[in-house]
């Protein structure tokens, strides 16, 4: 360590952080999501969203704590990869019991959805609507009947309703998350093996100023 090494390193920035923003999105999308497809009044919707701001919230307290506290950091971290491990099965476990299509990685909507890179419910919303229409449009050039399933560059896919395509994006979005936040762990117990914590830190600090003078 160099001899001007701060006691209180640079922390926070947390907005910064991919996984925090994706954080943030996943929360905004199922606030609207609980509000719109599951009983408001069920201990569930409750769950759902505060599950997904345990994860945007101690993703930031995580970070912010880091100044003086790595391996606070670390625990904060884990708890907010844990509250998104449990978004992810609420948000299965609401297609499985209803019946309704967990989306393979490479079905034509959610391909689409990944090439948009949503950053905002809006973009969201659009997306759906655009999925939507393309259902709609393909009934139609057929003579309308069954919506079932849609041609798409020839080949036939099942069509999907606006909750499943909203559930199937998130679960993306939870995928992509977790796999971040797995690396920031990682990072982070990496980060304190090698440097250790706040206590290290000061005694490195002190020894440094006593051999000065």
């Amino acid at each position: 360590m160099g001899s001007d090494e701060p006691l209180i390193p640079k922390h926070g920035g947390y907005r910064k952080l991919k996984s925090f923003q994706l954080g943030q999105l996943i929360y905004d999308i199922t606030v609207r999501f609980c509000e719109r497809y599951v009983d408001r009044r069920s201990r569930t919707c409750d769950q759902m969203v505060q599950a997904a701001r345990s994860g945007v919230q101690n993703i930031a307290e995580g970070s912010q704590a880091s100044g003086t506290s790595k391996k606070t950091e670390l625990k904060l971290t884990n708890v907010a990869r844990a509250s998104l491990e449990e978004l992810r099965l609420d948000y299965e476990d609401f297609l499985r019991q209803r019946g309704l299509p967990l989306l393979p990685p490479n079905h034509p909507a959610l391909v689409r959805f990944k090439a948009r890179r949503c950053a905002t419910v809006e973009e969201v919303r659009v997306w759906v609507e655009d999925e939507q229409g393309r259902t709609r449009t393909s009934r139609d050039r057929r003579g309308g009947g069954d919506a079932s399933s849609v041609l798409v560059r020839g080949d036939r896919v099942p069509s999907v309703g606006s909750s499943t395509l909203v559930a199937n994006a998130v679960l993306s979005l939870l995928n992509l998350c977790c796999h971040l936040l797995d690396r920031q762990l990682a990072a982070q117990a990496q980060a304190f093996e090698t440097e250790g914590g706040f206590t290290e830190r000061l005694y490195r600090i002190r020894s440094q100023k006593r051999r000065r003078g």
